[in-house]
């Protein structure tokens, strides 16, 4: 039976801007002809890579937007990708590109997150930039990213605003200043790193599988392709009330069921595979057994059924009858199709060809939904589509049966169990790291734990606020200031007078002849008393710690430290191959613990302890730029090896030069 819920998922979008630079805007009047001109060439132009694109929740859009408040009118869009995170990275590419063949416009694109460019290049942004003051500051304008700087002084640079600046005064400075708001080369290359490769890209983020579906969801997909999408994210998001309608089918009879090949994101395949579900008894999709040689074509099939009757049965049989007219009705579609054929969109295929047709079908699909897109209450939704496609849409079940004995092969899925060592590749990758090179047993006997307990003191030292602590990356930092006189000043309040100031509690002469009058005398009975109240603290403070010394000394706390006697007894033990250990009891109560050496036992234990996995130990040492070898000992002795082999090279405590 089915036991999942519907999935909770957060509402993920993506929103993008483009403006025409203030120096095109000279007829006000005209702006939303002009822009909605710019809209059908950007969507002309660009339609070869969007018009195929098989999206996770919504396209790529654009709309004419008019002014509000300190906005002037521009063209917008608003996509909803969902779980699906290429699809985002692919708006960016695209916003790029279009500010790159449009150099009059300007872009700006965030989505819930904020200014997800700037996280993406975190490691490389100017200290001054946080979430307070980086609102319009980032935009793609002639394919580049910039980043309008703030000023370091004020009036140092006129044309900068002291605060975050209007959408207005950011576009004027764009325009008049393209080259001193380039962003820096570090923060474009970490941008671009993250859309390198598209538009091949499209290709390689597709899927194809066979699938034993119904012949009429068979022939949506062969002309509809995106609808896959649609189908998928019906039967992931499924509730036990959408199951209702799966009891018995309506619309999607299983006898009719052929091989067919369908194209997936690999996104889209992934959450259809990654579910078990069992079918209801009563729907007729009966399955082959597991070792069935098509039983993975069976399950698809199955389970994309199920999110197509889904689909339609969330629609009222009676739906408006005004949402069945197809958007080629509009006037715009003769001008947006004659423009497809001058930039070549049908490729040269003769008009009226089965590859001809299927090319313009896509076309229609693209220009409504992106192009002369409807409000959202007249929107149909996608069971509706569906619905009216089949009753307009004829095929015949023959001529299909007749293409399953040709079906192209299927696409190896081996991506899905990727290895822990392919995991980490990956997301080296999408971090923009270089991939590690493996550590030779002679540089792991040469490896420097120093470097460990040095980052560590560094961290340590540094200054800390709300907003967090600074991580020591760069040994070239300038160390922080230190005022010692003021820090001896500070203790000098706390701890009282030196002991020679303080063995007498009598006023000197000298002490008598400065109060000259009341004041001065409840003055310094008032310091003394504060004086009084200090000691007081302090001597009860050094009774405390003195009977918890007591107490701890009867406690075997004290052996979970490594002390310098202890070191050089192991070392000893361990050059005369002697399995007897020297514990130095009796002494080793009083010889002072190797600080660094805790310091890099315990952060190595507790390395150790993830066995591979991501953990504070590694985190915080990465982030430092500390890089442990591989563990391969995973024995429990194993860190006490390592530790044994820092003893001999001699970690300097942290006292020495």
């Amino acid at each position: 039976m089915e036991d999942n819920t519907k999935l909770a998922t957060m509402e993920d979008t993506v929103e993008y801007h483009l403006f025409l630079i203030p120096d095109e805007l000279r007829d006000p009047e005209k702006h939303k002809e002009i822009l909605q001109k710019y809209i059908e060439r950007i969507m002309t132009q660009f339609a070869p890579m969007l018009a195929p694109y098989i999206w996770q929740n919504q396209p790529f859009n654009l709309r004419y937007k008019p002014g509000k408040g300190n906005v002037p009118a521009h063209m917008f869009g608003v996509t909803k990708f969902g779980d699906n995170i290429e699809d985002e990275w692919f708006i960016v590419y695209i916003v790029k590109q279009i500010t790159k063949e449009f150099p009059e416009l300007v872009a700006r694109i965030e989505d819930n997150d904020g200014e997800f460019l700037l996280i993406e290049a975190a490691d490389f942004l100017p200290k001054w930039l946080d979430p307070d003051n980086s609102a319009n500051r980032v935009f793609f304008q002639r394919g580049e990213l910039c980043l309008i700087p703030a000023p370091r002084k004020p009036g140092t640079m006129s044309w900068l605003p002291t605060t975050p600046p209007t959408v207005p005064q950011a576009l004027n400075i764009i325009s008049t200043h393209p080259e001193e708001i380039l962003a820096s080369e570090s923060i474009r290359a970490a941008v671009n790193r993250r859309i390198r490769g598209y538009p091949e890209k499209i290709q390689a983020s597709l899927h194809r599988a066979h699938c034993f579906l119904p012949a009429s969801i068979v022939a949506l997909l062969k002309q509809h392709p995106r609808l896959v999408a649609a189908g998928v994210q019906a039967f992931y998001l499924r509730d036990p009330i959408d199951l209702r309608a799966c009891r018995v089918f309506k619309t999607f009879l299983p006898e009719t069921r052929i091989m067919t090949s369908v194209t997936f994101t690999k996104c889209l395949y992934a959450q259809l595979v990654q579910q078990r579900f069992v079918p209801d008894r009563r729907s007729g999709y009966k399955m082959p057994p597991p070792s069935h040689p098509q039983y993975r074509a069976h399950e698809l099939g199955m389970k994309l059924a199920h999110g197509f009757e889904i689909l339609c049965s969330k629609c009222s049989p009676h739906f408006s009858e005004s949402k069945k007219s197809f958007m080629t009705t509009s006037p715009l579609w003769a001008g947006f199709l004659e423009s497809l054929k001058k930039n070549d969109y049908f490729k040269g295929l003769i008009e009226g060809s089965a590859q001809y047709q299927a090319r313009l079908e896509m076309a229609k699909n693209y220009f409504q939904l992106s192009v002369n897109r409807p409000e959202s209450c007249l929107a149909m939704s996608p069971g509706e589509e569906i619905l009216t496609l089949l009753q307009t849409m004829p095929f015949d079940i023959e001529e299909l049966k007749k293409e399953e004995a040709n079906l192209p092969p299927e696409d190896d899925d081996q991506w899905l169990d990727l290895s822990p060592d392919q995991l980490d590749q990956l997301l080296q990758e999408v971090a923009g790291k270089k991939e590690a090179e493996p550590t030779s047993k002679k540089e792991e006997q040469n490896y420097d734990l120093n470097q460990v307990s040095e980052s560590m003191k560094a961290f340590i030292s540094k200054v800390s606020t709300h907003k967090g602590a600074e991580l020591p990356r760069e040994p070239s930092e300038a160390p922080i200031t230190f005022d010692a006189d003021s820090f001896l000043n500070y203790f000098d309040k706390i701890l009282g007078p030196s002991p020679h100031e303080s063995d007498s509690d009598d006023l000197d002469e000298e002490d008598f002849e400065c109060l000259d009058s009341d004041d001065d005398l409840d003055l310094k009975t008032e310091a003394a008393g504060e004086e009084a109240s200090v000691k007081g603290t302090l001597n009860n403070l050094k009774s405390y710690m003195a009977q918890m010394d007591r107490e701890l000394a009867y406690t075997s706390i004290g052996k979970s430290f490594t002390t310098q006697k202890q070191m050089e007894s192991l070392s000893q033990t361990t050059n005369n191959n002697s399995d007897e250990e020297d514990s130095g009891a009796g002494g080793s109560v009083m010889t002072p613990v190797d600080v660094d050496l805790n310091l890099v036992s315990n952060i190595l234990e507790s390395y150790s302890s993830q066995a591979g996995l991501a953990g504070p130990a590694s985190n915080l040492l990465q982030s430092m730029g500390v890089q442990l070898p591989d563990n391969s000992d995973h024995r429990p002795t194993s860190t006490y090896k390592v530790l044994k082999s820092a003893e001999e090279r001699r970690i300097k405590p942290l006292d020495s030069p």
